[in-house]
């Protein structure tokens, strides 16, 4: 309305009076704001480069990039056929599982089937060489009630019977398969309720800027003399769970814990032929160090 067009206008130059562009950009606000924004819609750690290049959608608990601004189609598919394309799909879910080998496999073949091709025993996969990909389906139902496809990396062997398994889910199918996993690993809820470590911090250091920034003229000997007082990009909890609900439950018979690590491992997809030379160049293999 003409109402809401006038006080929005209005609350604008109310905004650039109290603060010029130099202030709004200063390292301690853009970050700040990057923590404040996404609070109903999480961002990914690649948004800011992605919103001013892409028409950004609200989905599943996120903002995505959806489509480009400019006709770029043509400079993608060149990086794809001839170059390296980069896609960050960091928005799928990530479900840890950790506990003995043989009482993930037992309970895990109940959800999955041989019949469908890979399932999470197959060696090549369970050694941790590769990444596996399967349907879902609700414990002993098969082939009923498919719950979705989702794909899997085992953390390679280090001599123990202990085992970690990270599950990647689409975010629109995570709430199904993991009340699932809970089920068949009769995992239950923590006694006290977790709350991640990233809202807390966020939290004090939204109270930290607000003390910063009421200093007014003192900003710069504070920023200075203060640096603790700077805050920290965080992205809080994810799409798919509210910031205090738990992120970890355990089986109090068989010691099965299960962890969402959404948004805490990243993920990644290189496309073309140059993605391998990219990698190359990009991560560097670390010196072995014996205690």
């Amino acid at each position: 309305s003409k109402k809401q067009a006038e006080k929005a206008v209005h609350q604008k130059k109310e905004q650039s009076k109290t603060k010029c562009r130099k202030a709004r950009r200063r390292h301690i606000n853009l970050i700040a704001e990057f923590n404040h924004r996404q609070r109903k819609n999480i961002w990914l750690e690649t948004h800011i480069w992605h919103a001013k290049r892409f028409h950004m959608v609200k989905k599943w608990g996120y903002c995505l990039g959806n489509s480009p601004t400019e006709k770029s189609y043509r400079a993608c598919y060149r990086a794809m056929t001839k170059q390296c394309l980069l896609q960050d799909l960091s928005y799928y879910c990530c479900l840890e599982l950790k506990g003995k080998e043989n009482e993930l496999l037992k309970q895990l073949a109940r959800i999955c089937s041989i019949d469908t091709g890979l399932t999470f025993q197959e060696a090549s996969c369970l050694s941790g060489r590769f990444e596996g990909s399967l349907n879902l389906y609700r414990a002993d139902r098969y082939p009923e009630d498919m719950l979705g496809p989702v794909r899997f990396i085992w953390k390679p062997r280090d001599g123990s019977e202990n085992r970690q398994l990270w599950i990647w889910v689409h975010p629109a199918l995570k709430q199904d398969i993991l009340r699932e996993l809970k089920e068949i690993f009769q995992c239950s809820e923590p006694e006290e309720i977790c709350i991640s470590e990233p809202v807390t911090a966020s939290i004090q250091e939204e109270k930290q800027v607000e003390v910063v920034t009421s200093l007014g003229n003192k900003r710069k000997k504070e920023d200075k003399e203060g640096e603790k007082a700077v805050p920290v990009k965080k992205i809080i909890g994810d799409g798919t769970r509210d910031p205090f609900q738990s992120y970890s439950w355990i089986s109090r018979t068989s010691g099965i814990a299960i962890s969402d690590r959404s948004m805490e491992i990243l993920r990644y997809r290189l496309i073309g032929p140059l993605s391998h030379s990219v990698l190359t160049e990009t991560l560097k293999a670390a010196s072995v160090q014996t205690v």
